[in-house]
Protein backbone atom coordinates (compact mmCIF):
# COMPACT_ATOMS: atom_id res chain seq x y z
CA UNK A 1 0.00 0.00 0.00
CA UNK A 2 2.82 2.35 0.93
CA UNK A 3 4.63 1.43 -2.29
CA UNK A 4 1.53 2.25 -4.35
CA UNK A 5 1.15 5.58 -2.55
CA UNK A 6 4.78 6.48 -3.22
CA UNK A 7 4.44 5.37 -6.80
CA UNK A 8 1.36 7.59 -7.23
CA UNK A 9 3.19 10.56 -5.76
CA UNK A 10 6.11 9.92 -8.11
CA UNK A 11 3.76 9.74 -11.10
CA UNK A 12 2.09 13.01 -10.17
CA UNK A 13 5.50 14.64 -9.75
CA UNK A 14 6.62 13.34 -13.14
CA UNK A 15 3.41 14.59 -14.79
CA UNK A 16 3.95 18.00 -13.21
CA UNK A 17 7.51 18.13 -14.54
CA UNK A 18 6.33 17.10 -18.02
CA UNK A 19 3.56 19.71 -17.98
CA UNK A 20 6.03 22.40 -16.96
CA UNK A 21 8.45 21.24 -19.66
CA UNK A 22 5.72 21.38 -22.32
CA UNK A 23 4.67 24.85 -21.20
CA UNK A 24 8.28 26.06 -21.33
CA UNK A 25 8.78 24.45 -24.75
CA UNK A 26 5.69 26.18 -26.07
CA UNK A 27 6.80 29.51 -24.62
CA UNK A 28 10.25 29.14 -26.19
CA UNK A 29 8.84 28.17 -29.60
CA UNK A 30 6.60 31.22 -29.83
CA UNK A 31 7.78 34.76 -30.36
CA UNK A 32 6.30 38.23 -30.39
CA UNK A 33 6.12 40.15 -33.66
CA UNK A 34 4.42 40.26 -37.05
CA UNK A 35 4.40 36.96 -38.98
CA UNK A 36 5.80 37.51 -42.47
CA UNK A 37 3.01 35.73 -44.35
CA UNK A 38 3.33 35.88 -48.12
CA UNK A 39 0.15 33.85 -48.67
CA UNK A 40 -2.64 32.35 -46.58
CA UNK A 41 -4.04 28.99 -47.62
CA UNK A 42 -4.92 25.96 -45.51
CA UNK A 43 -6.18 26.62 -41.98
CA UNK A 44 -6.55 24.44 -38.89
CA UNK A 45 -6.63 24.86 -35.13
CA UNK A 46 -4.19 23.61 -32.52
CA UNK A 47 -5.06 23.62 -28.78
CA UNK A 48 -5.74 26.83 -26.83
CA UNK A 49 -7.08 28.74 -29.82
CA UNK A 50 -3.85 28.66 -31.83
CA UNK A 51 -4.52 29.13 -35.55
CA UNK A 52 -2.37 27.18 -38.00
CA UNK A 53 -1.86 28.88 -41.37
CA UNK A 54 -0.28 27.25 -44.40
CA UNK A 55 1.81 29.74 -46.40
CA UNK A 56 2.84 28.05 -49.64
CA UNK A 57 4.69 31.05 -51.06
CA UNK A 58 6.93 31.15 -47.97
CA UNK A 59 6.90 27.33 -47.74
CA UNK A 60 6.09 27.61 -44.05
CA UNK A 61 3.39 26.84 -41.50
CA UNK A 62 2.60 29.55 -38.95
CA UNK A 63 1.01 28.97 -35.55
CA UNK A 64 -0.65 32.18 -34.32
CA UNK A 65 -2.27 32.72 -30.93
CA UNK A 66 -5.76 34.17 -31.42
CA UNK A 67 -6.68 34.75 -27.73
CA UNK A 68 -10.20 33.93 -28.92
CA UNK A 69 -11.78 31.88 -26.17
CA UNK A 70 -15.15 33.54 -25.59
CA UNK A 71 -18.31 31.95 -26.98
CA UNK A 72 -19.75 28.47 -27.45
CA UNK A 73 -19.44 26.41 -30.59
CA UNK A 74 -22.51 24.41 -29.48
CA UNK A 75 -24.71 27.50 -29.76
CA UNK A 76 -23.10 29.19 -32.77
CA UNK A 77 -25.23 29.58 -35.89
CA UNK A 78 -24.35 31.21 -39.22
CA UNK A 79 -26.39 32.51 -42.13
CA UNK A 80 -24.42 35.20 -43.98
CA UNK A 81 -25.38 35.82 -47.58
CA UNK A 82 -22.84 37.36 -49.92
CA UNK A 83 -19.97 36.97 -47.49
CA UNK A 84 -17.50 37.59 -50.34
CA UNK A 85 -19.18 40.93 -51.05
CA UNK A 86 -19.04 41.90 -47.38
CA UNK A 87 -15.35 40.96 -47.28
CA UNK A 88 -14.67 43.03 -50.40
CA UNK A 89 -16.37 46.03 -48.81
CA UNK A 90 -14.36 45.58 -45.61
CA UNK A 91 -11.08 45.41 -47.54
CA UNK A 92 -11.92 48.13 -50.03
CA UNK A 93 -11.76 45.79 -52.99
CA UNK A 94 -14.08 44.35 -55.63
CA UNK A 95 -15.75 40.96 -55.03
CA UNK A 96 -14.00 39.66 -58.16
CA UNK A 97 -10.60 40.33 -56.58
CA UNK A 98 -11.40 38.37 -53.39
CA UNK A 99 -10.57 34.67 -53.13
CA UNK A 100 -11.56 32.71 -50.02
CA UNK A 101 -9.00 29.91 -49.73
CA UNK A 102 -10.09 28.04 -46.60
CA UNK A 103 -12.18 28.21 -43.45
CA UNK A 104 -11.70 26.78 -39.98
CA UNK A 105 -13.88 26.86 -36.87
CA UNK A 106 -12.23 27.79 -33.58
CA UNK A 107 -13.59 25.05 -31.29
CA UNK A 108 -13.07 27.27 -28.25
CA UNK A 109 -15.31 30.10 -29.42
CA UNK A 110 -17.29 28.88 -32.42
CA UNK A 111 -15.94 31.80 -34.46
CA UNK A 112 -14.95 31.12 -38.07
CA UNK A 113 -11.56 32.06 -39.51
CA UNK A 114 -11.11 32.62 -43.23
CA UNK A 115 -7.89 32.76 -45.23
CA UNK A 116 -8.32 35.24 -48.06
CA UNK A 117 -6.30 36.49 -51.01
CA UNK A 118 -6.88 40.16 -51.81
CA UNK A 119 -6.09 40.34 -55.50
CA UNK A 120 -5.04 37.62 -57.90
CA UNK A 121 -1.68 36.31 -59.04
CA UNK A 122 1.74 36.84 -57.42
CA UNK A 123 0.81 40.25 -56.02
CA UNK A 124 -2.19 38.97 -54.04
CA UNK A 125 -2.06 40.02 -50.38
CA UNK A 126 -2.88 37.46 -47.64
CA UNK A 127 -5.58 38.37 -45.14
CA UNK A 128 -6.97 36.43 -42.16
CA UNK A 129 -10.55 37.28 -41.20
CA UNK A 130 -12.63 36.37 -38.17
CA UNK A 131 -16.40 35.88 -38.54
CA UNK A 132 -18.69 35.86 -35.50
CA UNK A 133 -22.14 34.18 -35.38
CA UNK A 134 -23.62 37.69 -35.24
CA UNK A 135 -22.38 38.18 -38.80
CA UNK A 136 -19.64 40.62 -37.81
CA UNK A 137 -16.55 40.24 -40.01
CA UNK A 138 -13.24 41.67 -38.82
CA UNK A 139 -9.65 41.43 -39.91
CA UNK A 140 -7.50 39.34 -37.59
CA UNK A 141 -4.49 41.54 -37.08
CA UNK A 142 -1.04 39.99 -37.42
CA UNK A 143 0.71 42.98 -35.88
CA UNK A 144 2.55 42.24 -32.65
CA UNK A 145 1.18 38.70 -32.61
CA UNK A 146 2.39 35.72 -30.60
CA UNK A 147 3.44 33.15 -33.18
CA UNK A 148 5.76 30.33 -34.20
CA UNK A 149 6.99 29.40 -37.67
CA UNK A 150 7.93 26.05 -39.20
CA UNK A 151 9.83 26.46 -42.48
CA UNK A 152 9.77 23.54 -44.92
CA UNK A 153 13.33 22.70 -46.04
CA UNK A 154 12.69 21.17 -49.49
CA UNK A 155 9.78 23.03 -51.08
CA UNK A 156 9.47 23.37 -54.87
CA UNK A 157 11.52 26.16 -56.39
CA UNK A 158 9.61 29.42 -56.70
CA UNK A 159 10.08 29.39 -60.49
CA UNK A 160 9.15 25.73 -61.09
CA UNK A 161 5.98 25.05 -63.09
CA UNK A 162 3.70 22.07 -63.65
CA UNK A 163 2.42 20.86 -67.02
CA UNK A 164 -0.39 23.43 -66.86
CA UNK A 165 2.23 26.16 -66.30
CA UNK A 166 1.03 26.71 -62.72
CA UNK A 167 3.68 27.46 -60.05
CA UNK A 168 4.55 24.28 -58.15
CA UNK A 169 5.36 26.38 -55.06
CA UNK A 170 1.62 27.02 -54.65
CA UNK A 171 1.28 23.29 -53.90
CA UNK A 172 4.02 23.21 -51.27
CA UNK A 173 1.21 23.06 -48.69
CA UNK A 174 -2.14 21.63 -49.77
CA UNK A 175 -3.60 20.83 -46.33
CA UNK A 176 -2.67 20.85 -42.64
CA UNK A 177 -4.09 19.36 -39.45
CA UNK A 178 -3.15 19.14 -35.78
CA UNK A 179 -3.34 15.64 -34.25
CA UNK A 180 -2.11 14.59 -30.81
CA UNK A 181 0.83 16.95 -30.44
CA UNK A 182 1.91 17.02 -34.08
CA UNK A 183 1.07 19.10 -37.13
CA UNK A 184 0.64 17.05 -40.30
CA UNK A 185 1.33 18.80 -43.60
CA UNK A 186 0.58 17.57 -47.12
CA UNK A 187 2.04 19.02 -50.30
CA UNK A 188 4.84 18.86 -52.83
CA UNK A 189 8.62 18.96 -52.46
CA UNK A 190 11.47 19.61 -54.89
CA UNK A 191 12.47 15.94 -54.85
CA UNK A 192 12.00 13.28 -57.55
CA UNK A 193 9.24 11.64 -55.50
CA UNK A 194 7.53 14.98 -55.03
CA UNK A 195 4.41 14.13 -53.00
CA UNK A 196 5.11 14.56 -49.29
CA UNK A 197 3.54 14.05 -45.89
CA UNK A 198 5.26 15.73 -42.96
CA UNK A 199 4.86 15.19 -39.25
CA UNK A 200 6.05 18.28 -37.35
CA UNK A 201 6.30 18.33 -33.53
CA UNK A 202 4.10 20.97 -31.89
CA UNK A 203 5.10 23.46 -30.62
CA UNK A 204 7.36 23.68 -33.63
CA UNK A 205 10.78 22.15 -33.45
CA UNK A 206 13.11 21.17 -36.26
CA UNK A 207 11.32 20.39 -39.53
CA UNK A 208 12.62 17.40 -41.46
CA UNK A 209 12.33 16.48 -45.14
CA UNK A 210 9.14 14.50 -44.59
CA UNK A 211 8.11 11.15 -46.03
CA UNK A 212 7.74 10.56 -49.77
CA UNK A 213 4.29 9.25 -50.67
CA UNK A 214 3.30 6.70 -53.30
CA UNK A 215 -0.27 5.64 -54.08
CA UNK A 216 -2.03 3.47 -56.63
CA UNK A 217 -4.44 5.62 -58.61
CA UNK A 218 -7.12 3.33 -59.99
CA UNK A 219 -8.57 5.86 -62.45
CA UNK A 220 -5.10 6.30 -63.97
CA UNK A 221 -4.18 2.63 -63.61
CA UNK A 222 -0.73 3.25 -62.14
CA UNK A 223 1.33 4.11 -59.08
CA UNK A 224 1.95 7.83 -58.62
CA UNK A 225 4.44 9.89 -56.63
CA UNK A 226 4.02 13.35 -58.18
CA UNK A 227 0.40 14.20 -57.32
CA UNK A 228 -0.14 15.88 -53.95
CA UNK A 229 -2.79 15.09 -51.38
CA UNK A 230 -5.56 17.64 -51.94
CA UNK A 231 -7.28 17.34 -48.58
CA UNK A 232 -7.05 14.97 -45.61
CA UNK A 233 -8.39 14.26 -42.16
CA UNK A 234 -7.39 11.90 -39.36
CA UNK A 235 -9.19 8.77 -38.19
CA UNK A 236 -8.40 5.93 -35.76
CA UNK A 237 -8.48 2.47 -37.32
CA UNK A 238 -8.08 -0.48 -34.94
CA UNK A 239 -6.57 1.81 -32.31
CA UNK A 240 -4.02 3.32 -34.70
CA UNK A 241 -4.26 6.89 -35.97
CA UNK A 242 -4.38 7.20 -39.77
CA UNK A 243 -4.56 10.04 -42.22
CA UNK A 244 -7.35 9.64 -44.76
CA UNK A 245 -6.17 11.50 -47.84
CA UNK A 246 -8.06 12.39 -51.01
CA UNK A 247 -6.47 13.10 -54.39
CA UNK A 248 -7.63 14.56 -57.69
CA UNK A 249 -9.78 12.11 -59.71
CA UNK A 250 -10.60 10.85 -56.71
CA UNK A 251 -8.70 8.10 -54.86
CA UNK A 252 -9.15 7.93 -51.09
CA UNK A 253 -6.05 6.56 -49.36
CA UNK A 254 -5.17 5.67 -45.78
CA UNK A 255 -1.75 6.16 -44.15
CA UNK A 256 -0.82 5.12 -40.60
CA UNK A 257 0.78 8.19 -39.00
CA UNK A 258 3.38 5.89 -37.44
CA UNK A 259 4.86 5.41 -40.94
CA UNK A 260 5.34 9.12 -41.63
CA UNK A 261 9.06 9.31 -40.89
CA UNK A 262 11.74 11.59 -42.36
CA UNK A 263 13.35 10.26 -45.50
CA UNK A 264 11.12 7.20 -45.76
CA UNK A 265 9.08 6.28 -48.81
CA UNK A 266 5.63 5.10 -47.82
CA UNK A 267 2.89 3.50 -49.87
CA UNK A 268 -0.68 4.31 -48.94
CA UNK A 269 -3.59 1.88 -49.13
CA UNK A 270 -6.18 3.03 -51.66
CA UNK A 271 -9.54 2.21 -50.04
CA UNK A 272 -11.82 3.88 -52.58
CA UNK A 273 -12.04 5.36 -56.05
CA UNK A 274 -14.80 7.96 -55.75
CA UNK A 275 -15.03 9.04 -59.40
CA UNK A 276 -12.75 10.68 -61.94
CA UNK A 277 -12.87 14.20 -63.41
CA UNK A 278 -13.22 15.58 -59.90
CA UNK A 279 -11.17 17.39 -57.30
CA UNK A 280 -11.80 16.91 -53.57
CA UNK A 281 -12.00 20.25 -51.75
CA UNK A 282 -12.47 19.63 -48.02
CA UNK A 283 -13.35 16.79 -45.65
CA UNK A 284 -13.82 15.71 -42.04
CA UNK A 285 -15.04 12.67 -40.06
CA UNK A 286 -18.11 12.71 -37.85
CA UNK A 287 -20.18 10.27 -35.81
CA UNK A 288 -23.90 9.74 -36.24
CA UNK A 289 -26.08 7.10 -34.55
CA UNK A 290 -23.05 5.11 -33.46
CA UNK A 291 -21.43 5.02 -36.92
CA UNK A 292 -18.64 7.09 -38.44
CA UNK A 293 -18.78 8.92 -41.75
CA UNK A 294 -16.53 11.08 -43.92
CA UNK A 295 -18.14 14.23 -45.29
CA UNK A 296 -16.32 15.41 -48.41
CA UNK A 297 -16.93 18.46 -50.63
CA UNK A 298 -15.91 18.13 -54.27
CA UNK A 299 -15.50 20.27 -57.36
CA UNK A 300 -17.84 18.32 -59.64
CA UNK A 301 -19.33 15.40 -57.70
CA UNK A 302 -21.16 17.25 -54.95
CA UNK A 303 -20.92 16.48 -51.24
CA UNK A 304 -20.25 12.83 -50.44
CA UNK A 305 -21.19 10.97 -47.27
CA UNK A 306 -18.83 8.01 -47.01
CA UNK A 307 -19.35 5.33 -44.31
CA UNK A 308 -16.06 4.19 -42.77
CA UNK A 309 -17.43 0.77 -41.87
CA UNK A 310 -15.08 -1.92 -43.15
CA UNK A 311 -12.19 0.47 -43.78
CA UNK A 312 -9.96 -1.74 -41.64
CA UNK A 313 -10.60 -4.86 -43.73
CA UNK A 314 -11.14 -3.54 -47.24
CA UNK A 315 -8.77 -4.88 -49.87
CA UNK A 316 -6.43 -2.30 -51.35
CA UNK A 317 -7.18 -1.15 -54.90
CA UNK A 318 -4.20 -2.13 -57.06
CA UNK A 319 -5.77 -2.51 -60.51
CA UNK A 320 -7.25 -0.01 -63.00
CA UNK A 321 -10.76 1.21 -62.18
CA UNK A 322 -13.18 2.63 -64.75
CA UNK A 323 -14.91 4.97 -62.31
CA UNK A 324 -15.71 3.82 -58.76
CA UNK A 325 -14.56 1.06 -56.43
CA UNK A 326 -13.93 0.29 -52.75
CA UNK A 327 -15.84 2.19 -50.10
CA UNK A 328 -19.23 3.33 -51.32
CA UNK A 329 -20.83 6.72 -50.77
CA UNK A 330 -24.05 8.64 -51.12
CA UNK A 331 -24.34 12.11 -52.64
CA UNK A 332 -26.20 14.70 -50.53
CA UNK A 333 -28.35 16.27 -53.24
CA UNK A 334 -29.54 19.22 -51.18
CA UNK A 335 -25.96 20.38 -50.59
CA UNK A 336 -25.01 22.15 -53.79
CA UNK A 337 -22.10 24.48 -54.55
CA UNK A 338 -20.16 23.80 -51.34
CA UNK A 339 -16.49 24.73 -51.68
CA UNK A 340 -15.34 24.59 -48.02
CA UNK A 341 -16.65 22.98 -44.86
CA UNK A 342 -15.70 22.39 -41.25
CA UNK A 343 -17.37 20.73 -38.30
CA UNK A 344 -18.98 23.20 -35.90
CA UNK A 345 -20.04 20.72 -33.22
CA UNK A 346 -21.41 17.19 -32.92
CA UNK A 347 -24.59 17.96 -34.83
CA UNK A 348 -23.74 20.72 -37.30
CA UNK A 349 -21.17 21.98 -39.76
CA UNK A 350 -20.30 25.32 -41.36
CA UNK A 351 -20.17 25.48 -45.15
CA UNK A 352 -19.15 28.03 -47.76
CA UNK A 353 -21.56 27.90 -50.70
CA UNK A 354 -20.87 29.26 -54.18
CA UNK A 355 -24.08 30.41 -55.90
CA UNK A 356 -24.75 30.74 -59.61
CA UNK A 357 -24.95 34.54 -59.37
CA UNK A 358 -21.39 34.78 -58.02
CA UNK A 359 -22.25 35.22 -54.36
CA UNK A 360 -20.74 33.12 -51.63
CA UNK A 361 -22.81 32.33 -48.58
CA UNK A 362 -21.59 31.17 -45.18
CA UNK A 363 -24.11 29.08 -43.32
CA UNK A 364 -24.73 26.33 -40.79
CA UNK A 365 -26.10 22.93 -41.85
CA UNK A 366 -27.17 19.84 -39.93
CA UNK A 367 -24.77 16.96 -40.38
CA UNK A 368 -26.46 14.70 -42.97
Amino acid sequence: MKLNHCFSRACFALLAVLAAWNANAAEEAFQQGSPDLKSAGSLAFAPEGVLLVGDSRSAAVFAIQTNDNQGEAKKADYNIEGVNEKIAELLGASPQSILINDLAVNPQSGNIYLSVSRGRGPDAAPVILRVAPSGEISEFSLKNATYAKAALPNAPDAEARDRRNEPLRLQAITDIEYVDGRVYVAGLSNEEFASKLRSIPYPFGQVDDGASVEIFHGAHGKFETQSPVRTFTHYDIEGQTHLLAAYTCTPLVKFPVSQIKPGDKIQGVTVAELGNRNRPLDMFVYEQNGKDYILMANSSRGVMKIPTEGIDKIEAITKPVADKAGLSYSTIDELQGITQLDRLNGERAVVLVQTEDGKQNLKTIALP
